[in-house]
């Protein structure tokens, strides 16, 4: 199992870490934290160094209740971090994580390699069209509604059954537009309540008979610091935890705040085949 990030063949035969780098003022856990080039800088090196395959640059909140804002703002805020980090760092595979086919159209163009939409193309209908144009891979996530509603969706008849069905619609029509390599991933905390979300962390396995890579985000989530009735800032212990879980359940890509440990977790579980 492979993604092409730009010709660049990435072995997903080896679970790979995403490192985050939200370049937003309100995201829960470190918005605000990266507002000068000289942070962004030192943020996307030691997520490198750390070990990370991907960076995912995000513009837009996407937190539960998060204030919507416009594309020009979203764009606003892109452009001079991805020419930065890849001014920086020519060889990062950039991720953009963006609901908005204008947004990933412009990142695709200058230098970007993949695009991780939270709304599989459900909140811009031009999105996978767009990314199929330029035969990058897309993370296509499950989500019902939008960031400022979603917590009040989590009423399902049988949760998996229904992102089953949801990702093989997304499936074909992503395929009949030509994406080629499709990520799932199945939204922790996305019109998800925090049962749900463990439930779908235990069956995480059964996604794998969409024969497609599986990226879990559930880094220091409120399924982590509600159930520990801790901050998101003492969170990591608890993240580090159910990723281990999530890489024997067989995530392919775990999307994290701290690449260091997450990267640990993987070399534990290789040693575990």
């Amino acid at each position: 199992m492979t993604l092409n990030c730009k010709g660049k063949l990435i072995d997903l035969s080896s679970p790979k870490v995403m490192g985050i780098l939200n370049i937003t003022p309100d995201s829960f856990y470190d918005g605000g934290k990266y507002n000068s080039d000289k942070s962004i800088l030192a943020r996307a090196e030691k997520m490198l160094i750390e070990g990370a395959t991907f960076l995912d640059l995000g513009a837009y909140s996407s937190r539960p209740g998060a204030k919507d804002i416009s594309e020009d703002e979203e764009l606003g805020r892109i452009k001079p971090i991805l020419k930065l980090i890849l001014a920086e760092f020519p060889e990062a595979i950039i991720s953009i994580d963006t609901f908005r086919s204008k947004i990933a159209e412009y990142c695709l163009d200058h230098g970007a390699a993949i695009i991780n939409d939270i709304s599989g193309g459900s909140l811009d209908s031009k999105m996978m069209n767009t990314v199929a144009k330029y035969g990058a891979p897309y993370i296509l996530m499950h989500m019902k509604g939008n960031p400022q509603n979603m917590t009040s969706k989590t009423d399902y008849t049988n949760i998996l059954e229904e992102m089953l069905f949801y990702f093989s619609e997304k499936l074909s029509e992503g395929v009949k537009l030509g994406l080629k390599d499709i990520i799932i991933d199945p939204g922790f905390g996305f019109a998800k309540n925090k049962e749900q979300n463990f439930y779908l962390l235990d069956s995480l396995d059964l996604f794998k008979a969409l024969d497609l890579p599986v990226l879990v985000g559930i880094s220091r989530k409120s399924m982590v610091y509600k159930t520990l009735d801790i901050e998101p800032e003492d969170a990591l212990n608890g993240s580090t935890a159910l990723h281990m879980i999530a890489l024997a359940k067989g995530a392919n890509i775990l999307r994290v705040h701290d690449v260091k440990e997450a990267v640990q977790c993987v070399k534990l579980h290789v040693e575990l085949k």
